[in-house]
């Protein structure tokens, strides 16, 4: 069903992560909406002015829709985050991935999310990082993560073997974004080209004998030019000092930018995707 864009003043709802998408012109700024419920409201014509955000309390599976005291993987009640593949520790690791084993929480949802072309990156959102994303989910992962530039360097058949060239790249490169670097906008860019030539060529060994197990056209070298993204953020915290609802049910303040899945505040900053299936008051 299509989400209801929203210009009132006030709004109630569970949160989902906000939709990020490029703007319509090259050099203009990510364009967010907040998302509560079947509400999107549009947030970049609010940067500058006040906002206010208010848990009520209450908790639903992003999921199931049940009620839940607590959320676990950002978002799911208990007994979904134990029973849904999406919540395996594989997701997270997907070179674990038990699919041929026979247990698989759910096959049928393997063979759909899992068993699909998978992008390899290079990204710039604290420095130099590599990470893996379904090929559909190009350029979301990256704004999610607040990359200031993006390069898809490798494409592999499966999740699987996306984490076994992703283990290999870690022998050189890092897998995790500074998020506190990432929201004070002092990251300088980098030739993400450069870097995907240095990297491809320090790990061909490691890369050939992933082929050898593989198949040859099972990892592909990828000819791309890297992406830069820009972020509507009007004051980058000098500080940087975190809202959480679990403590602080109302978060306030004057809305100074956006960027990744944070809401820069003078007050503070609020991941909205840690708080997924929170019901919030917006206003």
């Amino acid at each position: 069903m299509q989400r209801v864009i929203e210009v009132s003043n006030q709004i109630q709802g569970c949160l989902s992560k906000m939709a990020a998408a490029l703007p319509s012109h090259q050099d203009a700024q990510v364009v967010y909406h907040l998302r509560a419920g079947k509400h999107q409201v549009p947030l970049n014509e609010r940067i500058g002015k006040p906002i206010s955000l208010e848990w009520s309390g209450a908790i639903a599976c992003t999921h199931c829709g049940r009620a839940t005291k607590k959320s676990f993987a950002q978002g799911y009640c208990y007994p979904c985050f134990k029973r849904l593949a999406q919540c395996d520790t594989c997701i997270m690791k997907p070179e674990t991935c038990h699919f041929f084993l026979g247990t698989c929480r759910e096959p049928e949802w393997g063979e759909k999310h899992c068993f699909q072309p998978h992008i390899v990156y290079l990204a710039n959102s604290s420095g130099l990082k590599v990470g893996i994303t379904r090929k559909t989910q190009m350029p979301t992962r990256w704004l999610d993560q607040g990359a200031i530039q993006a390069l898809p360097i490798l494409e592999v058949n499966t999740r699987q073997q996306s984490g076994f060239v992703e283990m290999l790249f870690k022998e050189q490169v890092s897998d995790r974004t500074n998020w506190r670097a990432m929201l004070k906008g002092e990251v300088e860019s980098l030739d993400l080209s450069a870097e995907r030539d240095r990297l491809l060529e320090t790990l061909s060994d490691g890369l050939n004998q992933l082929r050898d197990l593989h198949g040859e056209d099972a990892i592909r070298a990828l000819n791309e030019t890297p992406s830069t993204f820009h972020y509507p953020v009007e004051v980058f915290p000098r500080k940087v000092v975190s809202h959480n609802f679990d403590k602080q049910p109302l978060v306030e303040g004057i809305l100074q930018g956006i960027k990744g899945q944070y809401l820069i505040l003078d007050s503070g900053v609020i991941n909205l995707r840690k708080f997924t299936g929170y019901e919030i008051t917006l206003t």
